[in-house]
């Protein structure tokens, strides 16, 4: 399903024409509760993120949300994986950014001139290396796209997290909005069975899945 396929469907099943700023908004807003209800494999990212020799931090990507893993690349090329601490942590454990060595933790914070979303680790890196990112992201709304992996493999889900959307625009009755949420929710159940269950296992190691009989 394209973005005006999910249009027309949306519009034809709650009998009602929206612009096209209020029908985008919708979108987006549908997109944003699935893709923060279900960890999709497509929703990662990988970056490398350059250090500088005495310089601990470093602007993240300008689409990062969430940390899903973080290594330093050693010398050797061997990855060693970083903790995540607070910004007091690691300057109670570093007090002076001038002692360096090969970091061990790290800690998000944001600047507010200009608004960037930054990293610091501790110990400051001695020397310039590299740092192997795994984070979260949201995609290309298929708003902008016109075609997404969720509205091409899961369209359900989308379909009626917009419906349900659309019913609160309209300031629908609550039984109503509750009946199309109710929906939503059972798409998004089978989306989290494929994101948070078949993606994360296999048969050699978790067995096939069993429906208890009688």
């Amino acid at each position: 399903m394209n973005y005006t396929d999910l249009q027309t469907a949306v519009q034809d099943g709650v009998e009602n024409t929206f612009s096209s700023s209020d029908f985008a908004t919708m979108t987006k807003l549908a997109e944003q509760k699935i893709y923060n209800a279900v960890q999709l494999p497509n929703l990662r990212k990988n970056a490398t993120l350059a250090l500088t020799g005495g310089v601990a931090t470093r602007n993240l990507p300008t689409d990062f949300l969430a940390v899903y893993s973080l290594a330093v690349v050693l010398g050797t090329g061997a990855y060693e994986y970083l903790l995540n601490k607070d910004v007091s942590f690691i300057r109670s454990a570093y007090p002076t950014p001038a002692t360096t060595g090969t970091p061990r933790y790290y800690a998000l914070y944001g600047t507010s001139t200009p608004l960037v979303q930054q990293i610091i680790v501790g110990p400051t890196p001695g020397s310039a290396l590299n740092l192997d990112m795994n984070y979260f992201y949201y995609p290309e709304s298929i708003v902008t796209a016109g075609n997404t992996w969720l509205g091409d493999n899961f369209d359900s889900v989308l379909f009626n997290g917009v419906m349900v959307e659309a019913a609160r625009w309209m300031k629908q009755e609550q039984d109503i909005v509750a009946n199309y949420d109710k929906m939503f929710q059972e798409s998004l159940l089978l989306l989290k069975n494929l994101g948070d269950g078949k993606n994360k296992t296999d048969q050699y190691r978790s067995g096939q899945p069993r429906t208890k009989v009688g």
